[in-house]
């Protein structure tokens, strides 16, 4: 297991690390765009809270165990944000079965629990799905803001639990995470029609890259949890053969004291 979770681990990472250019160069040019439109950005409804009362949580975690405490690093930053909200009951849109067991053991309201495609099958398409699910909850009225619960990726040994607004696009994304445009750029045909375009492939792609980095971290997890495994299991082994060769040494001398003992007896 430790060596199949180091190849798909591999192959997964590339994934990632090939996603985060673009999801950087389409936040700039998202930024760039929220420049030039100025007020205007506040009159659109994904740039601007929702009508409703609660709190759409689309939560990742994995279909299958033994991987350490990459779920319950995630269950309990997701409890450190509850213990915050006493008033308000969010509602959940599911990616990976051990996500959903443990809120519907807890009372929690699932909307939705993707299955289909599975996590490690998915593709752009399947992301672009996710998120057209969770825009049109936030534009149906019920809910005010879109969060994501994803582990990050940062190293093979390191991948850490995060928490990001999806929706509402906060005033960070729009100015293209933090970073000022730079150059002339001529907008064609007009910054209003590219921003209606580009905002629900922004979304896209953040869910895209979020989805991406769990499975990332899953793995990673997993393969350190099997590495751990396998020293414990060698270590053991150790351990039970040296007890091993201790009794069957005993044993032998036992025997041999036997054989001399009424040869003795003999004489």
């Amino acid at each position: 297991m430790e060596m199949v979770a180091t190849t798909k681990l591999r192959r997964f990472q590339d994934r990632a690390v090939a996603s985060r250019p673009y999801a950087n160069e389409i936040a700039q040019l998202l930024g760039h765009m929220a420049q030039v439109m100025g007020d205007k950005l506040g009159e659109r409804p994904l740039f601007k809270p929702g009508r409703g009362k609660q709190t759409a949580i689309l939560i990742v975690t994995s279909e299958r165990g033994l991987c350490g405490a990459y779920n319950s690093n995630m269950f309990r930053e997701l409890e450190t944000w509850l213990a915050g909200q006493r008033e308000r009951k969010p509602v959940f849109f599911v990616y990976g079965k051990k996500g959903f067991q443990y809120l519907t053991k807890r009372g929690f309201e699932v909307e939705r629990f993707f299955v289909e495609p599975p996590l490690e099958k998915l593709d752009y398409r399947g992301a672009k799905f996710v998120a057209r699910t969770l825009r049109e909850a936030f534009l149906s009225g019920r809910f005010d803001e879109v969060l994501v619960f994803y582990t990050a990726f940062e190293s093979v040994a390191k991948y850490v639990p995060t928490k990001v607004t999806l929706l509402p696009v906060g005033a960070d994304a729009a100015r293209g995470g933090g970073k000022k445009a730079t150059g002339d750029v001529i907008l064609e045909p007009d910054v209003e029609t590219l921003v209606e375009k580009l905002v629900p492939r922004y979304v896209e792609t953040r869910v895209y890259n979020a989805l991406l980095e769990s499975l990332t971290s899953e793995y990673a997890s997993r393969r350190m949890s099997m590495k751990n495994a396998t020293d414990a299991a060698t270590e053991m082994g150790n351990v039970l053969k040296k007890q091993y060769n201790r009794k069957r040494q005993e044993t032998i001398t036992k025997e041999l004291l036997d054989i001399v003992g009424g040869a003795e007896a003999l004489r």
